[in-house]
């Protein structure tokens, strides 16, 4: 359309490209293949088709790649390239696997990549923003990822690696393209989100730089569009003269927006992947796939104790027993006193025949894990972080909202064992936990201990920062899916008592 120009973009699709669930192979509204057939209706030559990140890690068939394959191109980078995208950034999960493999796919990539805030030896990763022309009509386009990385990520994995504050690097490239480029309309790729409600302007958590959506459409004068992403929502509107629009995940959903350059108008949406999937994306990485679907398959081991995650609220609520076997690994694999784990969202546990499917739908990070040694105090403060997972309303014991809204956090609820404690979610946080023994004795202050957790967790990631105050005493390189199919493999059967050792009162 002469009068329109379309910006479509993707976000968070975290390597899925077939419409099916990994852990039972049924048919889903997601994927590569819908998306393509998404993006064929409406697309056309006043189009630019973007990316924003977070597409290396996540699925089955990405991890399979780079436990088996990783001489191969990625599957997903190959994906990419069929889909012609015209730019891509990058997000805080395209750094998991390391160095190596993200610039692998970056030099596979037959698009440039815009990410400007990262410094690679020295260097910005990206171009600090192109230039295209539609009908006469200047664009200008930049890309920023959340500076938050560092927090969570492997030091290994980016050694080489600097991230610059997103929002003022946002700040300043809008400025530099305003003074050189007179463009006009600037659009800008944030792997981030906004840290208020765009609605209301209330805050969500915390702000500490990890979301600066909110901020950049505040104090960003000139910035016409923000494709935003990372907290895996769908959303779309308008905020103090900006456009914003965030397309999901796992290739569920198509941001789109379309720039009326004869009204001036902007008008944002997501649009659903619910259209047939393109036969020719699938058979690009069929052969991959149908490996990946045989070794999914292999048997590890057999299972005597209920590991079935049922319900994701009851789970933490009353301890699943997933939590305590997870527990029981890396205490064994790591020697320390204590351990703590989170259970991730929609895991399904192990039946009696364990299998590589159920294990990397459970365990879905390439996490590696890491032993502090810690005094009683900075234990304390670590379980009222998590105690904070609970609050309370008329019916009784519930989530905290903030772990719900703008996305579900449930990663952020560790559960420890090696000690036996009470939560009483009633009381004031940092007042919540009433009892705390280990060995039978009431913890105090200065009695030391040794935690393995996962480098997630000892860098502080989901707001335990206290984590940090741990001297590292060990560093287990080795990726913990691993760690756990070797252990069951070894073990042959899983079988132990459960053990109920925390306690959660109204």
């Amino acid at each position: 359309m002469k009068n329109r120009i379309r910006i479509l973009a993707t976000t968070d699709m975290h390597g899925y490209i077939y419409p099916h669930r990994y852990n039972d192979n049924e048919e889903t509204q997601n994927g590569c293949a819908r998306l393509k057939t998404l993006i064929d209706l409406y697309r056309d030559e006043s189009t630019i088709l973007i990316d924003n990140g977070d597409v290396l890690q996540g699925s089955p068939l990405q991890f399979y790649h780079f436990a088996r394959e990783e001489e191969e191109v990625a599957p997903i980078t190959k994906v990419m390239n069929a889909m012609n995208y015209d730019y891509i950034s990058l997000g805080n999960h395209d750094f998991n696997y390391g160095e190596e493999a993200l610039l692998k796919h970056l030099d596979s990539l037959k698009m440039p990549c815009l990410t400007s805030n990262v410094i690679h030896r020295g260097k910005p990763l990206g171009p600090t923003y192109a230039i295209r022309e539609i009908n006469g009509v200047k664009i200008a386009l930049f890309g920023v990822v959340t500076h938050r990385i560092p927090t969570w990520e492997k030091p290994g994995n980016i050694k080489h690696f600097r991230f610059r504050d997103a929002f003022q690097t946002a700040k300043r490239t809008v400025e530099l393209i305003q003074r050189l480029e007179r463009p006009d309309y600037i659009i800008g790729i944030y792997h981030g989100s906004f840290e208020r409600d765009p609605r209301t302007g209330i805050s969500y958590n915390k702000e500490n730089g990890e979301n600066q959506a909110y901020q950049m459409c505040r104090e960003i004068d000139g910035l016409d569009v923000l494709i935003t992403g990372h907290t895996h929502g769908e959303l779309s509107g308008t905020l103090f003269s900006t456009a914003y629009a965030q397309a999901g995940k796992n290739a569920e959903a198509l941001a789109c927006v379309d720039i009326y350059t004869d009204t001036h108008m902007i008008e944002p949406r997501v649009l659903k992947a619910d259209t047939r999937p393109d036969e020719g994306i699938m058979d690009l990485v069929q052969t991959t796939e149908d490996k990946c679907q045989e070794w999914l398959d292999t048997p590890l081991g057999k299972n005597k104790v209920n590991l079935l995650i049922e319900d994701e609220f009851e789970a933490r609520l009353h301890k699943s027993q997933l939590a305590t076997f997870l527990n029981i690994v890396q205490r064994e694999m790591s020697g320390a006193d204590l351990s703590g784990v989170s259970l991730f969202q929609n895991a399904p546990g192990f039946g009696s025949v364990i299998t590589m499917r159920q294990l990397v739908s459970t365990y879905i990070y390439p996490n590696s894990l890491i032993v502090l040694r810690i005094n009683g105090a900075i234990l304390r403060e670590y379980l009222e972080k998590t105690a904070e997972f609970w609050s309370v309303d008329q019916t009784g014991i519930i989530v905290n909202p903030r772990f719900i809204t703008p996305k579900k956090k449930m990663y952020f609820y560790d559960m420890i064992d090696g000690i036996e404690y009470d939560i009483r979610v009633s009381n004031d946080i940092g007042h919540r936990i009433t009892r705390l023994l280990y060995q039978g004795q009431e913890v105090t202050d200065d009695m030391e201990f040794t935690i393995v957790v996962s480098n997630y967790r000892a860098a502080g990631g989901s707001e335990y920062q206290m984590l940090k105050k741990g001297e590292l005493v060990r560093d287990c390189m080795n990726d913990m899916v691993e760690e756990i199919a070797l252990w069951i493999i070894q073990h042959h059967v899983i079988d132990f008592e459960p053990v109920n050792n925390i306690h959660i009162y109204r």
